[in-house]
């Protein structure tokens, strides 16, 4: 315990003076437009943290992506820390869609609305609809990847919940591929309701992509199916 919470704490202090550090960088990127300098600093930023924190991420199967296509990452989400992990082993820049509050961390919030994350909270479907069109628009002009959680929520026990539509609406409307991520371990190191990091092992399974273009609203549940199929089997 004394450990963890030592590593917590270094942790903490470290990000702390990078956060102050990346202002220089975050002023020339809204003058110049440098969108992807913030996000390798911040993925820098993520990597420094996780070495302090003794984590220990093993990633497979990025071999089945093309660097060249942007994507739909989906995700099961075990804790918060999935985003920052997998925007560590990914092969290219990761762009989220999060919770507003996320947003509004301090220099952070302001750096990831700049590059492209998008924010959605439970405002309704035609709210919901319009930020997934966005990121669709995103997707398209800029081939921006995506990553997104289609639990909605972190699991209380690691074991994969419900699946819901919002992210499917998003692939079959940029017309990207769907990359299906399996996380496992993560849920042990944080679990939700626990404000304590602790080190570890995380496996991250990237799954081969599934193609969209045979797909709409009617045949959505078999979309779903596909990707909760392959979830699930990184999790056994």
């Amino acid at each position: 315990m004394i450990g963890a919470l030592a590593r917590n704490a270094a942790a903490a202090a470290v990000l702390i003076v990078l956060t102050l550090l990346v202002l220089p960088l975050l002023l020339a990127g809204l003058i110049f437009g440098w969108r992807e300098a913030f996000l390798v600093y911040a993925t820098w930023m993520m990597k420094v943290g996780r070495r302090i924190l003794g984590i220990d991420v093993r990633a497979e199967g990025l071999q089945r992506l093309d660097r060249t296509r942007p994507y739909v990452f989906m995700g099961n989400h075990q804790s918060f820390l999935d985003g920052p992990l997998l925007a560590t082993v990914a092969d290219r820049p990761l762009r989220f869609i999060v919770k507003r509050f996320v947003l509004r961390i301090p220099v952070l919030g302001l750096g990831m609305a700049f590059a492209g994350y998008v924010p959605l909270d439970r405002e309704g479907v035609g709210e919901g609809r319009r930020r997934m069109a966005l990121a669709a628009r995103l997707i398209r002009q800029r081939g921006y990847s995506y990553l997104i959680f289609p639990e909605g929520t972190r699991s209380w026990d690691g074991k994969l919940q419900r699946l819901r539509r919002g992210g499917f609406y998003l692939a079959l409307e940029a017309g990207a591929n769907i990359v299906p991520v399996s996380v496992r371990g993560s849920h042990e190191l944080l679990p939700r309701g626990s404000r304590l990091i602790h080190g570890g092992p995380v496996r991250i399974v990237f799954h081969e992509p599934i193609d969209v273009s045979g797909y709409g609203p009617g045949t959505m549940p078999r979309l779903m199916e596909r990707v909760r199929a392959a979830l699930a089997s990184g999790l056994d």
